[in-house]
């Protein structure tokens, strides 16, 4: 008799779990990593409160409560615009192995508690633009065929421009070099590659080319290199005009191992 009511016992309790397997396996709380500019804040903007902060290495983390409907998030930081990003929601996989087992209450447990769902992104990139400053209008027309030139330092607007540079890595650590490639040589000329740093990168400044013009930016390209030991080299190049309009020069590099 004792074995019968241990046996039956040991039943129910394995026909629970199984009526429930995303209550059981699941964990009400989903890690997300958000990556952007260091000091950045992200905030649940349907709460009103902090979830996330970027540290010097670029990334924050934070376990976020799993819910039946998509999060909305904004991130901040002081000099630049707000950002707003939404943090999509699918159904767990487990939660449909309720059905096969017959386990209605599971599924009603799981439906009522948020856990039947799961966060579609395990990381977002919140990364910020930076406001709008009071730097000259490159297209005023006095300025558009002005020469930046070593001999005449600060005569035009476009020299004085300053842009963002944005620059990082995963892995961190890879070396950045820098050169100018023109497809007007008798205006501008093409130059050697020149270290910067390692990523990451942020900092603003011009780029002060000699010979440059407003005109002539459309044919100037700003190669960028990164490199590290155990990786492929990864080069991207980003048109001169196009940089100075949007007042940023920024990417992000996912390294690949040599094989």
């Amino acid at each position: 008799m004792k074995t019968k009511f241990i046996t039956l016992l040991c039943g129910g309790a394995t026909l629970m779990m199984m009526t429930s397997c995303a209550s059981i396996f699941t964990k009400k709380g989903q890690d997300v990593t958000f990556k952007g500019i260091p000091g950045t804040t992200v905030y649940d903007k349907d709460k009103n409160r902090m979830i996330a902060h970027i540290g010097d290495n670029g990334f924050g983390e934070a376990r976020i409560n799993r819910q039946l409907k998509s999060k909305n998030l904004m991130a901040t930081k002081e000099g630049y615009v707000t950002g707003y990003h939404t943090m999509g929601v699918k159904i767990q996989p487990c939660f449909w192995l309720n059905i096969l087992w017959g386990g209605i209450p599971g599924m009603a447990i799981d439906a009522a508690t948020g856990k039947m769902m799961k966060y579609e992104d395990k990381m977002i990139d919140v990364t910020l633009t930076p406001e709008e400053t009071t730097a000259p209008v490159l297209t005023h027309a006095p300025e558009v065929k002005k020469i930046v030139s070593r001999n005449t330092p600060g005569t035009t607007s476009m020299e004085q421009t300053i842009v963002r540079w944005y620059f990082d890595s995963d892995p961190r650590g890879a070396r950045i070099f820098y050169r100018v490639i023109s497809n007007a040589p008798a205006e501008v000329k093409n130059t050697n590659e020149t270290y910067m740093t390692t990523t990451p990168l942020e900092e603003t400044k011009s780029f002060n080319i000699p010979g440059l013009t407003y005109e002539n930016s459309r044919n100037v390209t700003i190669e960028i290199k990164v490199t590290k030991r155990g990786f492929e080299d990864q080069v991207k190049r980003f048109n001169v005009r196009q940089a100075l309009d949007q007042q940023e020069i920024s990417s992000f590099f996912e390294l690949v191992p040599k094989e």
